[in-house]
C-alpha cells in the first residue's frame, strides 16, 4: 500500500516561493520601521539617539528590566542590547542600578528624555494605525489575522530552535 501525499510538487514549491517572499518581506519591514522612526526624528529634531535605541525604549516603557530580561523576551541580541542600553545610560535616556541580590545584574528604567523618547515614538505609532484604516490599509480583522499568523511563525521557530538540538 502507498502512501498518497495530497500535495503536489507545483503546490509545494508554489508554497517554498511564499515563504521566501515573506521572509524576504518581514526583513524589509523591520528595516523600513527604522527608517521611518528616523525620518521622524529628523522632523522632531531628535538627533542624539538612533532608530533602534528609540524602540528599546518604546519597549521598555515604564518597566524596570535588566538586560537579560530583555533578551529573553526575544527583542534583541546579546551584545546589542547591551551596547546599546549603555549608550542610552550613558546618554541619560535611562537610569541604571546594580541589583541588590545579584551585584552583577544591572536593572535599566527609562528616565524623563527616555520617557520624551518612547512618547514620540507611541505617537507615531498612533498616527500609523489610524493612517492605515483611514485609508483601507488594514482594518481592525486585517490586523488581527496578520498578527495571528506572525504569532504562529514565531512559534514554529521558537519550537526549531528548542528542539533540533
Amino acid at each position: 500500500m502507498s502512501i498518497h501525499n495530497p500535495i503536489s510538487t507545483g503546490d509545494r514549491a508554489a508554497f517554498m516561493g511564499s515563504y521566501l517572499e515573506a521572509l524576504a518581506l518581514v526583513e524589509r519591514l523591520h528595516r523600513l520601521l527604522l527608517d521611518v522612526i528616523k525620518d521622524e526624528f529628523e522632523r522632531v529634531g531628535v538627533l542624539e539617539i538612533n532608530a533602534v535605541q528609540a524602540l528599546l525604549l518604546f519597549n521598555i516603557g515604564d518597566n524596570e528590566v535588566t538586560a537579560g530580561e530583555l533578551k529573553t523576551r526575544g527583542y534583541y541580541q546579546g551584545s546589542n542590547v547591551s551596547y546599546n542600553l549603555k549608550k542610552l545610560v550613558e546618554t541619560g535616556f535611562m537610569h541604571h542600578q546594580r541589583c541588590e541580590i545579584d551585584r552583577r545584574s544591572v536593572r535599566v528604567r527609562l528616565t524623563q528624555k527616555g520617557r520624551d523618547i518612547r512618547d514620540v515614538i507611541s505617537e507615531l505609532f498612533a498616527r500609523h494605525a489610524e493612517g492605515l484604516e483611514a485609508k483601507g490599509v488594514l482594518g481592525p480583522d486585517g490586523i488581527a489575522e496578520i498578527t495571528n499568523s506572525l504569532r504562529r511563525v514565531e512559534r514554529y521557530w521558537t519550537d526549531q530552535i528548542r528542539y533540533i538540538y
